[in-house]
């Protein structure tokens, strides 16, 4: 219910896994609830997307409309509930430069283990979806090296996931140029959004080493090639940002047409398991420490 774990030490594991031979499964969380199920999955990294926090907290579309302090808070708690090493989505750090060190700063300071920044224009918008456009190099650049030094000011307490989304509006060899420039100024992670084909997945992997991410969301861009094959070309992370949410949404349909035709729903989980998920449990103990 509370967690102890500090962001370095959580920033240590992330290094540690990213180091080792197999990929990373990452599956996305929205909130402390969907972050604590992963953890009791036994999964080990997660990762939460302004998509799903957008669209959860406020009711919004991906589209630059939520705010940083939002984004600060929802890291906060779900920083606060889990012991697993989280990565977070930094957006465009809501600024110039300077907002990106303090997003940078800020995420660190509430626990989380990495923190993902893009280079695309304000308003930003969901790497799938259309109207979408890159800053020039020279001011991602900028963002990813505030990025960096951000990283090392609490001494490397987070880590940093360079974002490009320049293939939609300049083609993969910009993307790629982007990747060479960031994995050089010192991004520990790195991710071209909306790759088109196997072949384009193969290219970059090749030309830029360093760690990469490849995002798999259902009936997007990306084809949803097989985890063992990702792994084969190279994907140090396969992270499925979305499908956590978009299987609560179609749960949730299900459960309220059953609700409006006067039927009972019998495909959810126990009220006991349900507060053993919650903390109840935990709750207890503590509260019975003190009475």
């Amino acid at each position: 219910m509370f967690s102890k774990i500090k962001s370095k030490d959580k920033a240590a594991k992330l290094k540690e896994r990213l180091n080792k031979k197999e990929i990373i499964v990452m599956p996305g969380c929205f909130d402390s609830l969907s972050a604590k199920l992963i953890e009791k999955e036994g999964l080990e990294i997660g990762f939460m997307s302004g998509f799903s926090v957008s669209s959860t907290r406020l009711g919004m579309p991906d589209t630059g409309l939520i705010s940083f302090s939002e984004m600060a808070d929802q890291v906060r708690n779900i920083c606060n509930s889990t012991s697993i090493p989280i990565i977070f989505d930094g957006d465009t750090g809501y600024g110039n430069s300077v907002n990106v060190f303090r997003t940078v700063r800020g995420y660190a300071d509430a626990g989380a283990a990495g923190v993902m920044i893009e280079d695309q224009k304000w308003p930003k918008k969901c790497g799938h979806t259309k109207g979408k456009d890159v800053v020039d190099l020279d001011e991602a650049k900028s963002r990813i090296k505030a990025a960096v030094d951000a990283s090392k000011f609490g001494d490397k307490d987070i880590l940093i996931m360079a974002r490009t989304d320049a293939i939609a509006t300049r083609g993969l060899d910009d993307a790629i140029e982007r990747m060479i420039s960031f994995s050089e100024i010192g991004a520990d992670i790195l991710f071209i959004e909306a790759v088109k084909s196997k072949d384009d997945m193969k290219r970059i992997i090749k030309e830029v080493p360093g760690h990469h991410m490849i995002n798999l969301i259902e009936d997007g861009d990306t084809p949803l090639l097989e985890i063992n094959e990702l792994e084969e070309i190279g994907y140090k992370i396969a992270v499925m940002p979305l499908t956590l949410m978009s299987a609560s949404v179609k749960t949730m349909q299900e459960c309220l047409k059953n609700m409006k035709n006067k039927v009972y729903n019998t495909n959810v989980s126990k009220f006991s398991e349900l507060r053993d998920i919650v903390g109840f449990n935990e709750y207890y103990e503590i509260e019975d420490k003190y009475k």
